[in-house]
């Protein structure tokens, strides 16, 4: 006997018109880190609606065009390595969100932020942090998806540029296979060199 999906509410609360936002490619040794915002409508459920490493690259896939069909309003916003360099990952992260929030063609009322971190996006607009937010409440949820896809779509056409590093199949995770590449063959333009990109030496 088989249980079925459930079904994640469609946001933090009902009262005000709501963005959930989340992030991908955080812990990445290269590339930008991407971020959405998605409004959904009112009760807006699915049963592929879930955290988006919980989903397989194909069903992300479909989920994607599911949400950008029926969402209020959606956007995607991204951050390069080298503003990442300068500025550190977490305030990194936070700034594609909020560049993400700025390309919604509906200002939300409330932001629903995925994990602990945030910054005031506009002072008139409260905000509320949400811990493994992605897997408890559908728009977060949403905005991973976005973030994931159009990051992994991203890395895909840089493979294509960078095709030493395998991040067709790693999406520039720190794999031992791209920390090998890495130390063969240096790191691309498209590198955060403030991160460990070589494995510690071995102390004896």
């Amino acid at each position: 006997m088989t249980t079925a999906p459930t079904l994640l509410p469609t946001s933090f609360q009902t009262e005000l018109l709501e963005a959930g936002c989340d992030e991908a490619g955080r812990g990445c040794l290269a590339g930008p880190v991407f971020a959405a915002a998605v409004i959904l409508p009112p009760g807006f459920s699915h049963p592929w609606l879930h955290d988006s490493k919980a989903l397989n690259e194909s069903r992300r896939l479909q989920m994607r065009e599911i949400i950008e069909r029926e969402a209020v309003s959606w956007a995607v916003g991204s951050c390069s390595a080298a503003e990442i360099d300068q500025i550190n990952i977490l305030r990194a992260s936070i700034l594609a969100m909020h560049r993400a929030l700025d390309a919604l063609s509906v200002e939300p009322e409330l932001i629903a932020v995925d994990g602990n971190r945030f910054t005031p996006w506009r002072l008139s607009v409260p905000y509320t942090t949400v811990v493994k937010g992605d897997a408890k409440f559908g728009n977060i949820a949403a905005a991973s998806i976005l973030a994931k896809t159009y990051r992994d779509e991203f890395m895909a056409r840089a493979a294509a540029q960078y095709p030493q590093y395998g991040w067709e199949q790693n999406k520039a995770y720190p794999t031992a296979a791209h920390r090998a590449a890495i130390a063969i063959h240096g790191p691309s333009p498209l590198h955060r060199l403030t991160f460990r990109l070589l494995p510690s030496p071995e102390k004896d």
